[in-house]
């Protein structure tokens, strides 16, 4: 099969397709014949070699396909075969076939064509385990988002408004407009706009989770703009990962800072919030929710894909076409 291989780290150059053993299933797992994978931010720390991925033969990034299952392991039904299905893994979707364990697929919902669901695993999942999971949002309380126009940010609108919740993100100038398309209450031009007073003007009281992907100086004016008892899940670090944080202001919100990241969790972990979301949020995407897809590539141009990612021209996913 053909595949992204990394055998160096650095600039887009870097990216070369190669022929590739295609992968085998094991006993629980099949293999899926990938229509689409899509960008993500671990995706550019993999290729300048600060976010390594998992073990593999070959290292092979992407992390997240749609696809039709083709081959399946041996504790795996034969129904199973031609299943339109996503998923969202460690690494390995760059490429025309994966092997993943059965219970970390989902079934593409009726409503969204195949090659459009690779826009759904990573960011959907990130956001409703940040939001709802971590974050503990609920109905009627208030979420602010960072990078409301990433493909993070885009998700996390939609289910922050599917749950009854009001959201207040943070985005450039030009992504303001989409933000509130998607739903949000209040969109901060970050370059011209305080976060922490528009909150102070929508909620007063603050707001009780947030979802940042920035760090560094955001963390203390996301610590002013909490209410007390509120909660901010850290998922990225795209304005630095070291910074000085008051924690005399943290201790009378009675706040939790909270870290996370998907990729490193154990198998279990993911299957058990794969299978969550599911439940809770696959429904949905019969009415309200729906891939934010920004542009689209072949897999030859993954180069390409990448320059626009690092331009940070992109509203929502960039998808990578694989087959048809």
């Amino acid at each position: 099969m053909r595949a992204v291989v990394l055998e160096s780290y650095g600039d887009v150059e870097v990216l070369q397709i190669k022929a590739v053993p295609d992968p085998l299933p094991g006993p629980e797992e099949v293999v899926v014949e990938i229509v689409a994978t899509a960008l993500n931010r671990a995706d550019l720390l993999q290729r300048r070699g600060f976010y390594p991925g998992p073990p593999m033969p070959h290292e092979i990034p992407g992390m997240e396909f749609s696809g039709r299952v083709v081959a399946h392991g041996p504790r795996v039904s034969p129904e199973r075969l031609g299943d339109e299905v996503m998923g969202i893994v460690g690494g390995g979707a760059y490429a025309e076939r994966i092997a993943v364990h059965e219970r970390q697929l989902l079934a593409v919902p009726p409503s969204v064509a195949l090659a459009d669901a690779a826009a759904i695993p990573e960011v959907f999942i990130t956001a409703y385990d940040a939001l709802v999971v971590q974050g503990g949002l609920t109905s009627g309380r208030v979420a602010l988002v960072h990078a409301g126009g990433s493909g993070v940010g885009t998700a996390a609108i939609q289910i922050a408004k599917a749950i009854g919740a009001r959201v207040i993100v943070t985005a450039s100038a030009g992504k303001v407009d989409r933000c509130l398309e998607l739903g949000a209450d209040r969109a901060v031009d970050y370059a011209s706009e305080d976060f922490v007073t528009a909150v102070a003007e929508v909620c007063p009281a603050g707001v009780d989770t947030v979802l940042d992907v920035i760090g560094g100086d955001y963390v203390d004016r996301n610590v002013s703009a909490l209410r007390v008892g509120g909660r901010i899940v850290q998922v990225g670090v795209m304005g630095g990962g070291t910074t000085s944080v008051n924690i005399g202001a943290l201790l009378p919100k009675r706040a939790s800072l909270v870290g996370t990241v998907l990729r490193a969790r154990p198998l279990e972990e993911k299957i058990a919030l794969t299978r969550r979301f599911a439940d809770e949020m696959l429904p949905r995407f019969a009415d309200v929710l729906a891939p934010v897809i920004d542009s689209r590539y072949p897999l030859d141009a993954i180069a390409e894909a990448h320059r626009h990612m690092e331009a940070n021209a992109n509203v929502g996913k960039i998808v990578i076409d694989v087959a048809s």
